[in-house]
């Protein structure tokens, strides 16, 4: 019990040294060695846990994953139905939370991986989740399911970036959510300005 809680302890170290190295100097310019020193833990330490930066990186990238898919699951069933806005909230939600470590993955830190990692595992939820509500509710979609999954996960990664790279959000997570969830009701044309076409 202790060595696991020792363990839980040098990896969120590591964690988070990965995270704030990272923010101060790119992910190209750091190395095991300052990890390790900004963890205060020995390189061959870090070496017990993880074969590289890249392995610490991706780890990292796949527990964020983890966590966001626990807490969309119920929301998501909820969904089924129709869009109701929550998980997209509960997503910026969770950005708050890890604001610094949503912002290296999304910027494409350590070569894109964590970001194509965050991208294709939203994509494959979501797309499966589109197939889900249409079979439920009847309906045949417009648009091939896998092209707007992108669409939509595209727009909802550009947003998210571009909220959290603010030290104070640019607006609530509720009114971001709220206006994608427009977005998505309602379409482009409407959210331009122009009137629903005949």
């Amino acid at each position: 019990m202790a060595e696991d809680r020792r363990t839980r302890r040098t990896r969120r170290a590591l964690n988070d040294a990965l995270v704030g190295l990272v923010l101060e100097r790119g992910y190209a310019a750091i190395t095991v060695e300052d990890i390790a020193e900004r963890a205060d833990v020995a390189r061959a330490t870090f070496y017990s846990h993880y074969r590289d930066k890249d392995d610490l990186f991706t780890r990292v990238a796949a527990e964020l994953l983890d966590e966001l898919r626990e807490r969309l699951k119920p929301l998501v069933a909820e969904n089924a139905v129709g869009f109701t806005g929550k998980p997209v909230l509960e997503m910026f939600r969770h950005a708050q939370d890890r604001r610094d470590l949503y912002r290296i993955i999304l910027r494409g830190e350590g070569d894109g991986k964590p970001l194509r990692m965050f991208t294709e595992d939203f994509v494959r939820a979501t797309g499966l989740e589109f197939r889900k509500r249409a079979e439920l509710n009847g309906v045949e979609p417009r648009l091939a399911p896998d092209l707007l999954a992108r669409v939509w996960v595209g727009e909802q990664t550009a947003v998210l970036q571009w909220w959290v790279e603010h030290d104070t959000p640019p607006m609530p997570a509720e009114e971001v959510s709220r206006m994608l969830l427009d977005l998505a009701v309602h379409g482009r044309y409407w959210a331009s300005g122009f009137p629903a076409p005949a």
